[in-house]
């Protein structure tokens, strides 16, 4: 009976969200979440047999969905492909609100779970539920990796439960990997993103119904990653303090997923009397959000938080020069020589904004230096060209496939070859 509630639940989270308070479903979940480690410690999953299984990766997650997270694991199976070590996918999803369309891994796709390690695409809070659906053969007798992402210095209390289910965890970048070590005594490895940007190269801006003779910004976010953490309004009044409104030799872009009426409310707002913004709210496939990032001249980013910035490093790879805030994940593969690092305060979050809990932490960008560098990048073509170049080079060298494949390949090797499997090597 409690597993088909939980599954009621997850199945209707959208509907429930509206009917039911925040902070009543974030109880319910916490409560639940620390009845399943009760039950689990009771239960202990216990890796010892792991070594007899066959050496390999069981990816685990929402591989189809057209959001950030769906493309972070096909990241990291691109990752796998790379570094030639067998896996399979095992598709597990459960907000029926995202738009599933991308089938680039279906031939990777299986039932079972053949493989020794379980690497686990997941966010923390669901980790109860995969529990749940995923049921705890599954899990035992594996060695159990979790892969998240975290945006702030400090990791929520609620999200520390979830550690106990997985032997290590992964992030993407060391700013995420230091939050969660200040938590656990559990091993915390940064394997980054390798990034890759394919384009469609047929599509240009008169696909996306933009102006050829104009300098064009990019402001582009998902809803569900919450407004005040990405701060388009931040990067829109840069915008408008860099701009007269009548200047018609600029224009900006906002590329926006999941829009909520409340959030195209507050943009149109915002851009009252600017002729020259362009508002798409349509979800695209990868290659012509790719080639909206490489058909713009600069993608603007006046985030307080970020657990990687993939966007950010595709567009620096398309030659699109970034303004973004000197803080967080992003800083670790770019500086002031490959992109405009805007100067920022710490602030106490004074209201809670979705996992972003109000006397947390985090960047307030200033915008009046952000509009400085993007005057400078329409006025000063050296200076653009300059960057652009530098900021390529940047992504080749520290997040390039050799790279990211290697440092993933050495992680996994002493748990491949365990007990005297040889696999690895010869993959």
């Amino acid at each position: 009976m409690k597993r088909k509630m939980v599954r009621f639940i997850a199945d209707h989270k959208q509907k429930l969200k509206k009917l039911l308070p925040k902070k009543l479903l974030r109880t319910a979940k916490l409560a639940y979440l620390k009845q399943l480690m009760a039950k689990y410690q009771k239960e202990p999953i216990h890796p010892a047999e792991y070594q007899k299984k066959e050496a390999g990766v069981n990816l685990i997650g929402d591989i189809r969905a057209e959001i950030g997270l769906g493309q972070s694991m096909r990241l990291l199976a691109n990752e796998l492909e790379l570094s030639k070590i067998p896996f399979g996918i095992y598709n597990f999803q459960l907000d029926g609100n995202v738009r599933r369309g991308d089938h680039s891994f279906e031939h990777r796709m299986r039932e079972d779970y053949p493989y020794r390690v379980n690497l686990f695409h997941v966010n923390p809070q669901e980790v109860g539920l995969a529990y749940l659906y995923l049921n705890k053969d599954i899990w035992r007798d594996r060695y159990n990796i979790a892969f998240w992402l975290w945006e702030l210095e400090e990791f929520p209390q609620e999200y520390q439960e979830a550690i106990k289910f997985f032997n290590e965890i992964w992030t993407p970048s060391e700013f995420a990997s230091s939050s969660i070590r200040k938590v656990t005594d559990k091993p915390v490895y940064t394997l980054p993103y390798y990034v890759t940007a394919g384009k469609d190269e047929n599509c240009g801006r008169a696909d996306f119904g933009l102006p050829e003779d104009k300098f064009l910004y990019l402001i582009m976010y998902d809803t569900n990653s919450t407004m005040a953490r990405k701060n388009p309004v931040g990067a829109l009044d840069a915008y408008k303090k860099a701009f007269p409104v009548e200047d018609e030799h600029v224009g900006l872009v906002i590329k926006m997923n999941n829009p909520k009426q409340e959030d195209l409310e507050v943009l149109r707002e915002q851009t009252k009397g600017y002729q020259n913004v362009y508002l798409i709210a349509e979800v695209l496939d990868k290659p012509k959000v790719n080639s909206l990032i490489a058909a713009v001249d600069v993608f603007v980013s006046l985030h307080r938080a970020e657990g990687f910035g993939l966007v950010m490093a595709e567009a620096m790879l398309l030659d699109t020069v970034c303004v973004a805030t000197d803080w967080s994940s992003n800083t670790e593969f770019m500086d002031a020589d490959s992109a405009c690092m805007v100067s920022f305060r710490k602030v106490e979050i004074q209201e809670t904004s979705g996992n972003y809990k109000k006397g947390y932490r985090w960047a307030e960008p200033d915008v009046e230096e952000a509009a400085g560098y993007m005057r400078r990048l329409y006025e000063d073509p050296a200076y653009y060209d300059r960057l652009a170049k530098s900021g390529k080079a940047k992504i080749n060298e520290v997040l390039g496939a050799q790279t990211i494949a290697a440092m993933l390949k050495e992680r996994l090797a002493p748990i491949l070859q365990a007990a005297g499997d040889a696999q690895a090597d010869r993959a």
